[in-house]
């Protein structure tokens, strides 16, 4: 049996327990169902945001790469998702309150590139001289500097929270190295 098969016979474990439950969410006319949080986190996969927070199907849009890092690519998703409500007619977190979280992890991958200075700066779109700027070996350091990047994008709205959290992969215990609050106080 391969691993596809395997995850194959999950899937039909899985619809099987969430239709039972009626927790399947339906096809709805909206595009951002009971999203109340974007989570931005690393493709790790001992970091998985839906595990370590315990998210639901239909709380959060989670978007992860490499480090869970601010990247021209990243702001380029949340671009679209955002074109997306718009769309659709509906402002994400609509009605109540909004949470953009920047989750990283300790022992992350990207750390270990720091030897290859020309991969982090094509990966962050940005000169070698400036890696220094993006902390790839401190995720707390990273955590505030990718927050900080988010809180200077005027397109972001203001009202919205935004925090900084970093996983520890050791203990599984997150920490809060940016505490929520409003991206922008207007």
């Amino acid at each position: 049996m391969s691993n596809l098969d395997h995850f194959l016979q999950r899937n039909k474990e899985f619809a099987v327990q969430q239709s039972a439950a009626g927790t399947l969410i339906p096809s709805l006319p909206q595009a951002m169902p009971k999203v109340k949080a974007i989570i931005i986190g690393c493709a790790d996969m001992r970091a998985d945001p839906a595990h370590v927070l315990g998210t639901k199907p239909g709380e959060a849009v989670v978007l992860r790469n490499i480090g869970g890092r601010i990247t021209p690519g990243l702001l380029e998703q949340l671009s679209l998702l955002g074109r997306i409500g718009e769309v659709a007619g509906e402002i994400p977190g609509g009605g109540g309150e909004f949470h953009l979280i920047v989750l990283q992890h300790t022992d992350c991958g990207i750390a270990r590139l720091a030897g290859d200075p020309a991969k982090l700066a094509h990966y962050f779109q940005i000169q070698e001289g400036d890696l220094k700027t993006k902390a790839i070996a401190d995720p707390r350091a990273a955590v505030a500097v990718d927050v900080a990047a988010l809180r200077a994008i005027p397109a972001l709205p203001g009202a919205w929270l935004i925090s900084g959290l970093v996983y520890d992969v050791a203990t599984g215990l997150v920490e809060i190295v940016v505490p929520p609050v409003p991206i922008r106080t207007e």
